[in-house]
């Protein structure tokens, strides 16, 4: 059974882009909370709820986005 390039080149990007995600959420998200100056707890849910959905973004960005890329590369240039 023959693998194809694009198949590789898509499990080398999301591998690629779970680590690129878990690197680049950790920073950004480390900094919005520190950066958090909400004074009452209804301030402080809806920062959270922005930072979810920073996170959401940055997932589907990174991890949604990259094996694509993968694949496209892989049948581009072995495929």
């Amino acid at each position: 059974m023959a693998v194809s390039a694009g198949l590789i080149g898509a499990l080398i990007g999301l591998v690629l882009g779970i680590v690129e995600y878990r690197i680049v959420s950790g920073v950004v998200i480390g900094a919005l909370r520190r950066t958090d100056r909400s004074q009452t707890q209804a301030e402080r849910d809806d920062y959270e709820r922005r930072i979810g959905l920073v996170r959401v973004a940055l997932m589907v960005l990174m991890i949604g986005v990259t094996p694509v890329l993968g694949y496209l590369i892989g049948q581009t240039v072995f495929g």
